[in-house]
């Protein structure tokens, strides 16, 4: 019983909100002069913004809570006996992505508010446990077939519900005031942005989700209120609820801007970079196809030793190996089957055979890979390769860490090294070629104006849109003149 209580916490992002920290917000939003009419909570789960709503907002003449979870709504429906504004509550069982939120906000007097807390979990999460809590495949962040293929398609759910109710409410003289992750409520208003809901302020306070809901996420209220005759661009975020002094954080042509201040000083160093970032090789498949030498055998990560042909053999950089500035002590090998996408592997029978025997021995691996960017009919296929990945020399970060550190890595026992899949690089074919993109990308202006872009709390915090922002050859003449 235990097992299952866990996976349905689990997946319905079951994180109910202190009432302590509802009532905080509440007393944020009467700060900020918010007085609703009608206030809904589509999950209220037991109740805590129902109740603190209630008594922090006389005014409004209907309190509405929803939930899909029956034990939760009995809870609160009993404490309701005993409150003095009960009468102004109604609580209602109805799955979120089943109901018709529409029709119920066009019915409730104005001004609306929206408040709760959504559940904290993505859609990859939910569907690994095969529950059925899921909203339905639209596509609504807009990843490109290719993206989607690479993971772009996984999203938190509230991110999805977020944006699904602000541009339900967006039509209303009303507001929205939900806890979420903090990377989440930023796309949130990326999303809003660029769908053109227009807001006239909008604002992410920070909240300590360790204390509230005992886990380490950077979380906040997103608090927008919205206005269908502007487009703003910009929004606040403070440190805290109680905090008075704010940053400010914007989109761009297309992209979220950290440090608006910044970005503008260094803006002219904006444009299409000539030669791209590219992200290391994806396989699926590090049991196989990631091997590493001890005492002079070539084992792989199932622990069996090897004897296959060097051919198709390069030495492998993980990201933390270069975060860490381990290359030379590396003894990391990667076996590429391909050299481009879309090349047909059955070469490898005649250029390496036992490489092939091999491969084949463990051909169940590859087969019971999901994702689909693997190019079906092409067996031992991997993605991110191609001219650019055997580059002798080049130029590379690790996304996952916090710092903006580029390393020149050169080639190794003789050949190009080759990255996993949290690494972005450039390639160069000379030393003196990417000596100098380092030299560009180490410069002040280069690490202040992409420093602007990212924002250290993702989990992967640097990425190829950033870098690719940044045009290297501004940079280089913006230092001439300097």
């Amino acid at each position: 019983m235990r097992t299952i209580a866990r996976k349905a916490k689990i997946e319905y992002g079951d994180f109910q909100t202190p009432p302590e920290l509802a009532s905080a917000i509440c007393r944020k939003l009467v700060t900020l002069g918010i007085s609703p009419q009608t206030i809904v909570e589509p999950t209220c789960g037991v109740g805590a913004f129902v109740e603190a709503s209630a008594r922090s907002f006389p005014s409004a003449c209907r309190i509405l809570g929803f939930d899909v979870n029956e034990d939760y709504l009995r809870s609160l429906s009993h404490r309701l006996q005993y409150l003095p504004y009960s009468d102004r509550i109604l609580i209602q069982r109805a799955n979120f992505f089943e109901f018709d939120w529409q029709d119920l906000l066009q019915q409730a007097n104005d001004p609306i508010l929206v408040i709760g807390n959504f559940p904290w979990v993505t859609n990859a999460q939910v569907g690994a446990l095969g529950g059925a809590n899921l909203p339905p495949k639209d596509n609504f962040v807009g990843a490109s077939g290719l993206e989607a293929m690479t993971g772009a398609s996984n999203f938190d759910i509230s991110e999805w519900m977020l944006v699904k109710m602000a541009t339900w409410l967006a039509s209303h003289n009303g507001c929205l005031a939900m806890l979420c992750k903090t990377a989440v409520a930023r796309k949130t208003m990326k999303h809003l942005h660029t769908m053109r809901i227009g807001w006239s302020r909008a604002a992410i306070f920070g909240i300590d989700a360790k204390r509230s809901f005992g886990v380490s996420v950077d979380a906040c209220l997103l608090f927008a209120e919205f206005d269908p005759d502007r487009l703003l661009d910009d929004y606040q975020v403070y440190d805290s609820l109680e905090a008075e002094r704010s940053s400010w954080v914007g989109h761009r042509n297309g992209v979220t801007v950290r440090d608006l201040n910044v970005f503008e000083h260094h803006k002219q160093l904006r444009g299409k970079n000539p030669l791209p970032w590219r992200s290391g090789i994806k396989h699926d498949c590090a049991s196989v196809l990631e091997l590493r030498e001890s005492n002079g055998l070539l084992v792989n990560g199932l622990g069996e030793i090897l004897d296959i042909e060097p051919l198709l053999l390069y030495p492998l950089q993980k990201g933390a190996d270069l975060a860490n500035n381990r290359a030379l002590a590396s003894k990391r090998f990667l076996l590429m089957p391909q050299q481009d996408v879309g090349e047909d592997t059955h070469r490898i029978q005649q250029i390496a055979p036992k490489t092939w025997k091999y491969l084949e021995a463990h051909s169940s691996y590859f087969d019971n890979r999901k994702s689909r960017v693997y190019k079906p009919g092409i067996r031992f296929s991997i993605f991110g390769v191609g001219p650019y990945a055997f580059a002798p020399y080049k130029v590379a970060i690790c996304s996952l860490y916090k710092k903006l550190e580029f390393r020149l890595v050169e080639p190794m026992h003789g050949k190009p090294v080759v990255f996993d899949d949290t690494v972005y690089y450039l390639s160069f074919a000379s030393r003196t070629e990417a000596e100098q993109a380092i030299f560009l990308l180490s410069s002040t202006i280069a690490q202040e104006f992409l420093s602007s872009l990212i924002f250290w709390d993702d989990k992967r915090p640097i990425k190829t849109k950033i870098l690719n922002c940044l045009d290297l050859a501004k940079v280089e003449a913006a230092l001439a003149l300097a």
